[in-house]
């Protein structure tokens, strides 16, 4: 019986040793967390995109099994208790189609690349950057341009094996307004990863 509470204190501990990294990249204020073998990193992108805030974020899979991740894994939770869940890919690419000007694309484009090209720690294997030459290759339109450049940016739903990661931008729903302080929620890898985000 003894035998038996000390495995279940050793799990305890194990499990609850899942900690918060922060660090600074690119200008950026970054955080990661390690649950299940697969890490998830994030940061607020300093744009405010007519009402979307937008968040960059970079998931990678060290464990034996392949997970999905997807916008709708991850949730904003504000202070009061008040949930943001992060708009679908396809919303968002469809907005863009609808209403998207050059400034948008360049908006876009140029906060997610300072970003992404600033994190030295992180390595995509199948995400903006293959997903941008695609999606731009021979775009006349504005509109269409605008919706390619957030289809190339906008995390999209993905696959991950093991040894592989992906990258991209989530938005959410907020007139345009800062999140403020909360919570960053990402339902992956059977496991809830909670950041703490002050701002």
């Amino acid at each position: 019986m003894t035998l038996r509470w000390m495995s279940l204190a050793l799990a305890f501990v194990a499990c609850s040793a899942a900690q918060v990294i922060e660090f600074e990249s690119g200008g950026l204020h970054y955080q990661t967390l390690t649950k299940n073998g697969v890490t998830v990193m994030w940061a607020k992108l300093p744009l405010h995109l007519r009402e979307y805030n937008v968040i960059q974020v970079a998931v990678s899979n060290g464990s034996p099994v392949t997970w999905s991740i997807k916008p709708e894994d991850f949730s904003f939770q504000r202070q009061d208790g008040t949930v943001i869940a992060a708009t679908p890919a396809r919303e968002v690419v469809n907005d863009f189609m609808n209403r998207g000007g050059r400034g948008d694309v360049i908006k876009l484009v140029t906060a997610y690349e300072q970003g992404l090209y600033g994190m030295t720690r992180f390595r995509s294997t199948n995400g903006y950057e293959a997903r941008r030459q695609a999606a731009l290759a021979e775009v006349s339109s504005t509109r269409l341009k605008s919706a390619a450049a957030a289809s190339a940016i906008v995390l999209v739903q993905t696959k991950l094996a093991s040894g592989q990661s992906t990258d991209g931008a989530i938005f959410f729903v907020n007139s345009g307004k800062s999140l403020g302080p909360g919570k960053l929620l990402v339902r992956a890898a059977g496991e809830l990863f909670a950041f703490e985000s002050p701002e």
